[in-house]
């Protein structure tokens, strides 16, 4: 019985636990920064790269986040219409909560795509590995998909 209620409590303390944020605190006016880099488009490691996302958005007040995701090579198909509907709509619920999708445009010359492929609300960039290392050097954290 000691057991149990010990174990309960230790559960519940963990339970509240907030994430200490490192100074300076992340703010609307200093918001944390983070690009992804999407270039790969197997449907496991698409949806747990999403699935991270989720999870940042849970621990920072939205107006105190910054997320981007830069899809090319093959993480670009993951934006196209006819991509996994269920990986799609998590796609559009997090465009929701502000996060940025960007295209590669040399991915979409090579694949001979056009903007009319792709799902509404994203934006194109000319070289998404050029747009990742530019966000890198504006202060984002970069992510690699995994």
């Amino acid at each position: 019985m000691i057991k149990k209620v010990l174990l309960f409590s230790l559960l519940a303390i963990f339970s509240f636990a907030q994430t200490k944020f490192s100074d300076p605190q992340p703010t609307f006016d200093n918001p944390r920064k983070v690009v992804y880099s999407l270039y790969v488009g197997d449907l496991e490691t698409v949806n747990h790269t999403i699935g991270s996302m989720y999870n940042i958005l849970k621990e920072y007040p939205s107006e105190s986040l910054k997320i981007v995701v830069v899809a090319y090579g093959k993480g670009l198909r993951v934006l196209k219409k006819d991509y996994d509907a269920n990986t799609l709509n998590r796609v559009k619920s997090l465009m929701e909560y502000d996060v940025e999708f960007v295209a590669c445009k040399n991915t979409m010359e090579t694949m001979k795509w056009t903007e009319k492929d792709f799902i509404d609300g994203i934006s194109y960039t000319q070289a998404g590995i050029v747009e990742v290392i530019e966000k890198q050097q504006e202060g984002y954290i970069g992510i690699t998909a995994y």
